[in-house]
């Protein structure tokens, strides 16, 4: 038994002292109500856990920032960012290729920067924004 939660350690030396002076008839009665002890014990410690990520998440969304974890994450920017570069070249191409300028390339450029510009717009709304001092809340 670990020493972090000394009511349940306690419980279990009960448990355990009544066992002793109970006999081997009443074990299973025994475990039953201690495992069930347990189970409350779990319960409230997952019921606690949920309950502050969902704060959490509640928090971020008055804020209109992202949770961590919410659906955004660097897999999905950096695929992002490699897809666009592939299609890049081919663009590249196409846009130098039927003006035989400059101009074209740099339309064709103009694009992909403009679209890449929006999703990371997108994706990360805070670098639009100005930078406000903290308030105490977030730290």
């Amino acid at each position: 038994m670990d020493a972090r939660d000394p009511e349940l350690k306690k419980e279990l030396d009960a448990t355990l002292h009544a066992r002793r002076e109970l006999g081997e008839e009443y074990e299973s009665a025994l475990v039953d109500s201690f495992l069930d002890k347990v189970d409350q014990r779990l319960d409230a410690v997952v019921d606690r856990r949920v309950r502050r990520h969902l704060a959490e998440q509640q928090m971020a969304a008055a804020r209109g920032t992202h949770s961590p974890g919410s659906g955004d994450s660097w897999g999905d920017r950096f695929g992002f960012g490699v897809v666009s570069l592939i299609l890049a070249v081919p663009l590249s191409a196409i846009g130098a290729g039927t003006t035989g300028s400059l101009s074209g390339l740099m339309v064709a450029w103009a694009g992909i920067v403009g679209v890449n510009t929006v999703y990371a717009l997108r994706t990360r709304p805070h670098f639009s924004r100005r930078r406000e001092k903290p308030s105490d809340w977030e730290e």
